[in-house]
């Protein structure tokens, strides 16, 4: 096994038990830091003076430059920068959210993009400065052993999102009319005649993304998630479910992503199937089957078997073997390891599990709170390098439209090939987990339960 895949394993094992503890990354990567200040006001005295703009109105029709990016960097560049330093935070930062996702919905169906989750915080980050800058950057995973009693070691953010920016073109760049689909609308709502940084709006545009930056009037709440619903509703075809704005909010940061994998080889059963929601009761489900070589394990109670999506993007179903029921938190994974994308086995595996197309929708200001660090981004944080009107975070949103459809079409080539030995069955007719990763670097894009697949939010 190559280092590059051994050294995030034994990362993770050492990090596995305690989710929240902080991953220590080769600062001197993504160092910002300049030696010869001693303390964080010099630091700050030190930022770049950043220019600002007022963003159109939501209601204008134009299209403004600074919803287009920069350009992109360099093939060069892009090889040169590694990307897997950012496995692990993802993975940690899903987790923290996934546990507090669990206390609300318990056993309802949940999905979480713990990719996006970080992309929001880090897109947050740019903006952010002095101890807010820090606070953030610890919770990213970006804790330093290099630090004084003055100040924070501090990364460079533009060069972690970058990395972050080629680990999302995965998915961006393999949609595919009759494979994976996959859209995201990014957009950035602030009070009139507040002034934002260039850099920072630049910095979220980059290709194959729909974004934009306009200005709402939020001193009526109600109206202004109307007027923010409709906007999302024409850019995208996503429901707009924007509620509860607090009346002091002067900026919004809104994701929304929809994906559909289309399960190459895979056929719809005619007649709907039976799904155990628990021991006890049992629904019945539309769902789907194909046979083919896959990779599999069975450890520990868990079966797990993977699917290709695309040539970077695969797809995990995982269910405990021996329940009708998904196991207690102490017994069942709350959040996917490296260990489950290794040594999976080539079997011929005749599969079958429910098509899936729910909506989920969560604020991350919200789980922050919950997280017991309502602080972290509230009233008081520092954004003065992401807008000079003294701007308060209302919401972070992330909403996803997750979808598993069958192709109905001719089977590919790796679910054709001979294999000796007898034929797997698998089905999956009570409540699953799934991830979806992307290949190279491992990072995780989606991750969530399936408790009852008739269920669209």
């Amino acid at each position: 096994m190559k280092l590059r895949v051994i050294l995030p394993c034994v990362l993770l094992y050492l990090t596995a038990g305690c989710c929240d503890r902080v991953y220590v990354h080769p600062f001197y990567l993504i160092s910002l830091n300049d030696t010869s200040a001693n303390t964080c006001k010099e630091l700050e005295e030190r930022e770049p003076l950043v220019k600002m703009f007022v963003p159109f109105s939501i209601e204008s029709h134009f299209t403004s430059t600074y919803e287009e990016g920069l350009g992109n960097k360099s093939e060069e560049e892009r090889k040169r920068l590694s990307v897997n330093f950012l496995t692990d935070p993802i993975y940690v930062l899903g987790a923290r959210f996934y546990r507090e996702l669990k206390k609300i919905h318990k056993s309802n169906n949940i999905i979480l993009s713990p990719i996006f989750i970080y992309e929001s915080l880090l897109s947050i980050y740019l903006g952010t400065s002095g101890k807010t800058a820090t606070d953030l950057q610890i919770f990213l995973g970006f804790d330093s052993p290099f630090t004084n009693s003055s100040c924070a070691f501090k990364i460079d953010g533009h060069k972690v999102l970058f990395a972050l920016k080629i680990i999302l073109n995965a998915p961006l760049r393999s949609r595919d009319p009759e494979g994976l689909i996959f859209s995201k609308l990014l957009c950035v709502f602030s009070a009139p005649g507040a002034y934002l940084s260039e850099s920072f709006a630049h910095e979220l545009a980059f290709p194959d993304v729909n974004f934009y930056v306009r200005a709402v009037n939020f001193t009526n709440p109600t109206e202004a998630a109307e007027q923010i619903n409709a906007f999302i509703e024409r850019k995208s075809t996503h429901k707009g479910l924007l509620a509860n704005i607090d009346q002091e909010t002067s900026l919004l940061l809104t994701t929304y992503t929809h994906f559909k994998a289309v399960i190459n080889g895979a056929s719809p059963l005619k007649e709907p199937q039976e799904f155990w929601l628990n021991s006890q009761t049992k629904i019945f489900v539309p769902m789907m089957t194909v046979t083919g070589i896959f990779k599999h394990k069975h450890r520990n109670g868990l079966s797990i078997v993977k699917i290709p999506l695309s040539k970077s993007i695969f797809l995990l179903l995982l269910q405990p073997s021996n329940s009708n029921e998904l196991s207690s938190d102490d017994q069942y994974p709350l959040t996917p390891s490296l260990e489950w994308v290794h040594g999976l086995k080539s079997k011929q595996i005749h599969l079958t599990f429910p098509r899936v197309s729910f909506t989920s929708i969560y604020d991350l200001q919200e789980l922050l709170v919950k997280h017991d660090m309502a602080d972290l981004l509230g009233k008081e944080a520092n954004l003065r390098l992401l807008s000079n009107s003294n701007v308060t975070i209302g919401k972070i949103i992330n909403q996803q439209l997750f979808e598993l459809s069958p192709s109905e079409g001719d089977k590919i080539e790796a679910h054709t090939e001979e294999h000796a030995g007898e034929t797997l069955k698998i089905t999956l007719n009570k409540p699953f987990q799934f991830a979806v990763y992307e290949e190279g670097s491992f990072a995780l894009i989606y991750f969530g339960q399936i408790t009852d697949p008739l269920k669209e939010t």
